[in-house]
């Protein structure tokens, strides 16, 4: 089932399980306003028993380019296409969101990012391989952010 993210009404659906679940919402609602606004898109999620081509595709990826795995459980994913660009997302229960941003023509456009939730801890997998941008944000707190960029056809 799916669920259209609301970000003026933070709501915690689906991501009950995570010990950082204000956190976590707060971090997907934050998503949720950027594609409103800047593509007058709904930010829809799914949760992730009902989605694993989304988890797969996002997990060949992480696989495929820095050889990552990631032990946290999926909780919701999101895949969409808004102009030029695949979007596709996994929350996990640890408070990790990560993205895929793939641009349909041009090939240097296209990277894999990561949020860590106020509250969470590093992720291991992430741990000592990235820095962290901060930022603040009024829904999700203090989010800390990183990226890299995509080598690969997906």
């Amino acid at each position: 089932m799916s669920y259209i993210v609301d970000f003026k009404n933070v709501s915690t659906v689906g991501l009950e399980t995570s010990s950082v679940s204000d956190a976590l919402a707060g971090l997907r609602a934050n998503e949720a306003r950027y594609f409103l606004n800047k593509y007058k898109h709904e930010f829809t999620v799914v949760q992730a028993s009902e989605s694993q081509e989304t988890i797969d595709y996002v997990n060949q990826i992480l696989k495929e380019e820095r050889n990552m795995d990631f032990a946290a459980k999926p909780l919701e994913t999101s895949r969409f296409q808004v102009e030029h660009i695949k979007w596709a997302y996994v929350f996990y229960e640890d408070g990790l969101s990560v993205n895929v941003m793939y641009t349909v023509d041009d090939p240097k456009k296209r990277a894999v990012g990561f949020k860590l939730s106020e509250g969470m801890e590093v992720p291991k997998e992430l741990e000592g391989k990235f820095k962290f941008a901060r930022q603040r944000s009024k829904l999700a707190g203090t989010i800390r952010g990183s990226f890299f960029v995509i080598k690969g056809e997906y």
